[in-house]
């Protein structure tokens, strides 16, 4: 858990100011599940700089709770969590301090957004929230308000655990966890779990990460590794300490997210997956009387494929949907062979091409419309989909060709401004396990809202 919060203050001498207003919202990494928002009477006056700047003044806080009667519902929210604050040696300064003078010794570990955002989102202008936040697409309101930053920077640690590949923050958190000797039982991990899609992070005893999954039930799919038979399963089920998870909305931000989370972490038990899950590719080659062939061939780095396959049967079924939808000719995607007519051509589902009824300038334009309408060469678009949420949508960017990322986002400008879409874009490789995971996934689901620019 995480404590996220800020506090407002008096202002003055150092580690002589008081607190003037807090908020605290406690979240499990995937919403907030508990929160405390207060102002505070510091016994002390505000500096009148504070005042203009936060609108708090001394007259408000004439019937506000003292600090030592906020105390106890702070240390509550606080218990086991790792502290997160927008610079949050600042506040937990103030925080030290204020228990310190009722003789209470506070501690927790902390998370800086600062820092984290200086590493996982280089090249900002400005790390201050407000701007950092202005820059994200992040709203906020009340700003320089103890509840309007806290929220803003809960919207900031969610991106900022998305941008995480290496999964850095939540292996510390795990290592925390691990500490306290606490060891949940396969059920008590189920119990936990969404019965929706997302990418899920299988830890052993130590914090690491053996094993990333997708699915789009991630508890019935955990269930399946918990009660599993097979080698990994009995695998999974020996190591396992702790399962976190994230969820998508989207199935194709789930496939991206876990095709490029195993290639960064190399999870022992994903040992296969390291490598190209797409064996098998699609070619378009000339025979000799100008026709272009669809030749299924296993996957070859130094040739040019329209899209690829899994497995064999995969590309045989796409082939047969692709021959239909086209209308193209069996004996030229190697689905029937023959040295005369196809099989189709008897039954009059085939026009004649392969025995030359119609002209090969006639029969390749079919071809060429499912080339183009398969390849995202050189095409700047945004495929948006369902997110995690109702009220959210997610976007994957691909701009000349090349796929940029995937983003989440709940407010339409923050996808129809392209400058805004970059910077909150959770940055991804563009390779051929990306292209044609997008590929086929298009190919399999005709829902996406497509935007071109």
């Amino acid at each position: 858990m995480y404590a996220i919060l800020d506090i407002e203050t008096t202002g003055g001498q150092f580690n002589e100011e008081g607190i003037t207003e807090i908020a605290i919202y406690k979240f499990d990494g995937h919403e907030i599940v508990d929160q405390f928002i207060s102002l505070v009477n510091p016994e002390i006056p505000i500096q009148p700089f504070v005042v203009k700047l936060t609108g708090i003044n001394n007259a408000m806080l004439v019937s506000a709770p003292k600090f030592f009667e906020v105390a106890k519902r702070i240390i509550e929210i606080t218990t086991d969590c790792i502290i997160v604050a927008h610079n949050a040696s600042f506040d937990y300064r103030i925080l030290r301090t204020e228990f310190r003078r009722l003789g209470y010794n506070f501690e927790a570990k902390t998370l800086c957004t600062v820092e984290l955002a200086k590493k996982l989102i280089p090249d900002q202008p400005s790390y201050s929230l407000g701007k950092l936040v202005r820059a994200l697409g992040i709203p906020m309101a009340d700003r320089h308000r103890a509840s309007g930053d806290a929220v803003a920077t809960v919207k900031l640690f969610k991106m900022l655990l998305e941008k995480d590949l290496e999964k850095t923050i939540i292996t510390d958190y795990i290592k925390t966890e691990i500490e306290k000797g606490i060891s949940p039982k396969l059920t008590e991990i189920i119990a936990g779990l969404p019965s929706r899609t997302g990418v899920y992070y299988i830890h052993n005893e130590k914090g690491n990460l053996i094993y990333i999954g997708k699915s789009r039930n991630i508890k019935k799919r955990l269930n399946q590794h918990f009660t599993g038979t097979n080698a990994k399963s009995k695998k999974i089920q020996a190591q396992v300490f702790r399962v976190t998870y994230e969820e998508t909305g989207s199935e194709l931000i789930a496939l991206l997210k876990e095709s490029e989370e195993i290639k960064v972490n190399k999870p022992i038990l994903n040992r296969a997956q390291r490598k190209s899950i797409f064996q098998w590719a699609l070619y378009a080659e000339l025979d000799k009387n100008g026709y272009i062939n669809l030749k299924l061939q296993k996957a070859d780095g130094r040739k040019k494929e329209i899209t690829s396959f899994s497995t064999l049967q995969e590309g045989k079924n796409a082939l047969f949907r692709i021959t239909a939808e086209y209308k193209l000719c069996q004996k030229f995607t190697g689905l029937y062979q023959t040295t005369k007519e196809c099989f189709q051509y008897t039954i009059k589902e085939c026009d004649g091409a392969c025995i030359g009824a119609i002209s090969a300038l006639e029969y390749n334009l079919r071809v060429n419309e499912f080339i183009t309408k398969n390849s995202f060469e050189n095409q700047n678009m945004i495929i948006v989909d369902k997110g995690r949420t109702i009220n959210e949508r997610s976007a994957v960017l691909i701009e000349n060709g090349i796929y940029k990322g995937y983003t989440f986002y709940d407010l339409n400008y923050q996808v129809h401004k392209i400058d805004i879409l970059k910077t909150i874009i959770i940055p991804m490789q563009n390779n051929r396990d990306t292209r044609n995971i997008i590929q086929n996934h298009l190919r399999r689901n005709k829902m996406h809202k497509i935007i071109k620019f």
